[in-house]
């Protein structure tokens, strides 16, 4: 099973019996290393309005990186402005994640493992072969057992809503150096509610929600919390408290599903999501949904998915991102039991 792999078996923090051959071997799933990028326009050639993108912005540079595209290749290793970044994707869990790779003064390069545990990719670094848990950024097995990457604050929304939040953001080229067929969706039907997720065992399941309902998952200074699409869409906007942080959760429509229809641009509407901290200038807000729209109650200020209010008093001014993750509830539910589910 470990046949031509550097990795120091010896040092590890799990049971590798723990660890399952998703199918393709050690890099069968390639990485993007070389990433390009083109301008909106250029992508609405091939990148349906509705699509989901990850959306990602370091050190004030905003990219696009469409599902359809990450589908394929799970892992972009990318700079921004220097600044050593993988994006990532697990459609098995539905996972996007983005983080810092640069560990101890190194930059490390990610690739696809082959292996998963818990239905969830696990990659590993081309420096020690370590192998790490996409959903937790914690390498599980060689060298670096123990250490966790930094994560970066990502949004999953559509492409139309990217173009009107982030009209200056490039967007992922299509042009990898492999032949996959981008906009298809290899995992049709994959994320129905009645389903049940691929290569997970079933006592590991937490019986608290569904395994294929989709959750906003955030962790915020020690707690997580999960937030049922069944209660984040019917709200729009939630006003909660984590710890002693006010927080929102908006829901809103916008994005299709990547794993509905079998071309991800025809695939149903499952909305768009994003978790922020609802204070400006130490005055704390609420919000909530007219009309599909989004406002605050204390000055009526409109305001778009990406947390900016662009009408009223507070016009220009932006919500601070907090971490967080769209996810199925079986995958957020396996890695972090002690989660609490927010009750409407």
């Amino acid at each position: 099973m470990f046949a031509g792999w550097e990795t120091d078996f010896e040092k590890r923090n799990i049971d590798l019996d723990e660890l399952v051959h998703g199918g393709p071997p050690k890099d069968g799933i390639p990485s993007i290393d070389n990433p390009s990028y083109i301008s909106q326009e250029e992508a609405a050639n091939w990148l349906g309005d509705r699509e989901p993108v990850i959306v990602v912005d370091v050190n004030d540079v905003v990219r696009a990186f469409p599902i359809q595209i990450l589908m394929w290749h799970e892992i972009v290793n990318d700079r921004f402005d220097g600044k050593p970044v993988a994006v990532t994707f697990c459609p098995l869990c539905y996972s996007t994640l983005v983080f810092d790779r640069e560990v101890d003064g190194e930059v490390l390069e990610f690739g696809v493992s082959g292996f998963l545990r818990h239905s969830d990719l696990v990659m590993f670094d081309r420096s020690t072969e370590s192998l790490w848990q996409q959903i937790t950024g914690e390498a599980l097995v060689g060298e670096y057992t123990g250490t966790t990457l930094e994560q970066l604050p990502s949004q999953l929304i559509s492409f139309e809503q990217f173009r009107e939040t982030h009209p200056e953001g490039k967007v992922l080229s299509r042009d990898t150096g492999h032949d996959r067929a981008y906009g298809r969706n290899p995992y049709v039907g994959y994320d129905d509610i009645d389903k049940s997720p691929m290569l997970m065992d079933e006592e590991d399941l937490d019986d608290r929600l569904r395994p294929m309902e989709k959750v906003v998952g955030v962790e915020l200074d020690g707690h997580k919390k999960a937030y049922p699409y069944s209660f984040t869409k019917q709200t729009g906007a939630i006003n909660d408290v984590i710890g002693s942080h006010p927080v929102v959760i908006f829901h809103t429509e916008g994005a299709a599903s990547a794993l509905d229809a079998p071309q991800i641009n025809q695939s149903r509407e499952d909305g768009s999501t994003g978790a922020f901290f609802r204070i400006i200038d130490e005055r704390e807000l609420h919000f909530k949904i007219e009309d599909g729209k989004i406002f605050d109650e204390e000055t009526g200020s409109r305001w778009n998915i990406a947390g900016r209010a662009v009408e009223g008093p507070l016009e220009g001014e932006s919500l601070e991102t907090i971490k967080s993750g769209d996810y199925f509830a079986f995958a957020w539910l396996v890695f972090f039991p002690e989660t609490e589910i927010f009750e409407n």
